[in-house]
């Protein structure tokens, strides 16, 4: 019961608001029986705002010049008030009213945007538009010595620098160390005059290879920095390739004293035979030159292709591969044989070993002999020729390994000389067919030497089906020349569907002639063309060759006439389209 009292006094509570609660808590104690459980007090609980009862307020009202109203409502808001709370409702509402305003009709200037300190005129000053750019070139001027017993001249070096934002020159001497001689800044920064007086040296007078005089010094220019020749490239204007450097004998020979100062000389004879010599003396064993060239090129392998003409009865030119093994300059030589050459397969063509340039026989065994005969790299040059005991063997490719070790330590590019040993493409000759004899067709003619048992020519059946019994007639004159053949008159009829032809004479009076079959119906070829009469060689006007007798088509009839047009493609002179345009 204790705590259904507990839990009905709490449902009351909350019923009546926090500001009830508050207000009875000070009437409520602790009960003794049941740890945190309130017991209900004696007293009456009061309401919290002071009043004397629960009951609620009424909230219409009457006042003067605006009959009721409710005073638990707040007073409307003005249009201004709703249109201010409706802005706020967006985060960026001031820059979508800037967006909504209206702009103004004419543009804004660069006065309005820019400050005055910071506007750039519109024609750049050379100040302004060529700041911070030199134009830096190489060159070099020639300096008589006197008094010196190995040098009568001398050629220092200087950097000409031209500044494009005045057109000043300046000119330095690189510094060489203990040369003795005052170097550095040759020429401050003034506008140095031309030679002949007309203005001041300007960047056209500066190309690769060219002379210039300044204040009465000639300098050759030899080369330019990256940027000014990018710089006479933007302007289209062909500044020169670099030239190289030129070094007189001072300078030969101070660059060969500071070489030998930093032992970048190679020990003499006399010198490394006085260090073997001492090595032996102190008891230390001595470097083993073949160990120590085993050591550092071992398993290198030059490679060449080879090949030697044997000019002897029934030889012929043999393909060769051969090795030169840096460990120890020896030299192999392997038979390169292809397929069914019909050659035993027995590669080898010679043995490892030295190979000699002049070979000789002693005629004392065990006698010591000079090894300088030996073939050594750089005697093996792609497009030579060695010899092989007395074979010329040429060397025509090499490998990549090989070209690049020849490129790195000899600078020598042996591609460059490789020789092409490819056979030439086999060209079969055909015989031509012997001309046609006059007994029947040359097509059958042609086929007896094709194949032993000839057969019949194919014949174009679809032509022969459409144009069977086609006949197109052209009436024709005989222009020889010859007064007495003036009034012939000759028919030439084409059959279509064979390509063949047949001219026939038309009776004339008293022409001393007889009507009748002048040319049988075969297939004639054009003396003009070689080839075979065609529909397309007829026309009005032109003068064809039959039998060795010209003649000169008239006209032709109205079926002639009709086939042509309705093949008009075929035959442009019968095309009205086509006339009509001429």
């Amino acid at each position: 019961q204790a705590v259904w009292l507990a839990r009905s006094v709490s449902a009351a509570q909350c019923a009546i608001g926090p500001s009830t609660t508050s207000a009875s808590m000070a009437t409520m104690r602790k009960s003794s029986s049941l740890p945190g459980i309130m017991m209900l007090g004696t007293t009456m609980p009061k309401p919290a705002d002071g009043a004397s009862t629960f009951a609620r307020k009424p909230s219409f009202s009457y006042r003067l010049g605006h009959g009721p109203i409710d005073v638990m409502q707040f007073p409307k808001a003005s249009e201004e008030t709703m249109l201010a709370a409706e802005k706020l409702r967006y985060a960026g509402w001031r820059q979508k009213m800037h967006s909504e305003m209206p702009r103004p009709q004419s543009a804004s200037k660069i006065e309005d945007v820019v400050p005055r300190n910071m506007r750039h005129p519109r024609v750049a000053p050379a100040w302004l538009k060529h700041d911070k750019q030199v134009l830096r070139f190489y060159g070099f001027f020639q300096e008589h010595v006197t008094e010196r017993p190995d040098e009568n001249s001398r050629y220092r070096q200087v950097n000409l620098m031209y500044y494009m934002e005045d057109g000043t020159l300046s000119m330095n001497e690189p510094r060489t160390e203990n040369s003795g001689i005052p170097q550095g800044i040759f020429l401050k920064r003034p506008r140095a005059p031309r030679q002949d007086g007309q203005g001041f040296i300007g960047p056209d007078d500066f190309r690769c290879g060219s002379e210039v005089t300044v204040y009465g010094r000639t300098y050759h220019i030899t080369g330019c920095d990256r940027f000014t020749r990018w710089f006479f490239e933007q302007n289209g204007i062909d500044v020169g390739e670099d030239e190289p450097l030129v070094e007189d004998r001072w300078q030969t020979s101070y660059k060969f004293q500071k070489m030998v100062e930093k032992g970048g000389l190679p020990m003499t004879g006399q010198a490394m035979d006085a260090k073997m010599y001492g090595k032996y003396m102190s008891g230390q064993p001595p470097a083993d030159k073949k160990l120590t060239q085993f050591l550092l090129n071992d398993r290198k392998v030059l490679r060449f292709k080879a090949y030697w003409d044997d000019s002897t009865l029934y030889g012929a030119r043999m393909y060769f591969v051969l090795h030169y093994y840096l460990s120890d300059n020896t030299i192999e030589i392997n038979e390169a044989h292809s397929r069914n050459s019909g050659r035993d397969a027995y590669p080898v063509f010679y043995k490892r070993g030295p190979m000699y340039k002049k070979n000789n026989i002693s005629a004392y065994p065990g006698m010591l002999e000079s090894n300088g005969g030996v073939y050594m790299p750089e005697d093996l040059q792609v497009g030579s020729t060695m010899n092989v005991w007395g074979r010329q063997v040429v060397l025509y490719d090499c490998d990549d390994f090989t070209q690049e070790f020849y490129q790195t330590y000899m600078s020598v590019d042996q591609r460059a000389s490789s020789i092409d040993v490819s056979d030439r493409p086999v060209r079969h000759l055909k015989l031509k067919p012997p001309p046609h004899n006059g007994i029947g067709t040359e097509e059958d003619s042609l086929i007896n030497t094709q194949m032993i048992q000839p057969k019949p020519p194919k014949a174009d059946l679809v032509k022969l089906m459409v144009n069977t019994g086609e006949s197109l007639r052209f009436e024709a004159k005989m222009v020889n020349g010859e007064p007495e053949d003036d009034c012939r008159r000759f028919v030439i009829a084409f059959f279509p569907d064979t390509d063949r032809v047949a001219v026939y004479e038309l009776q004339q009076r008293n022409s001393g002639h007889m009507a009748g079959k002048f040319r049988e119906k075969s297939r004639i070829k054009n003396p003009q063309t070689g080839r075979y009469f065609e529909l397309r060689d007829f026309y009005v006007g032109t003068v064809v060759s039959i039998c060795a007798q010209p003649f000169e088509i008239v006209r032709a009839d109205e079926h002639c006439l009709q086939y042509l047009e309705e093949h008009s493609d075929e035959f442009p002179y019968a095309d009205p389209v086509a006339c009509a345009r001429r």
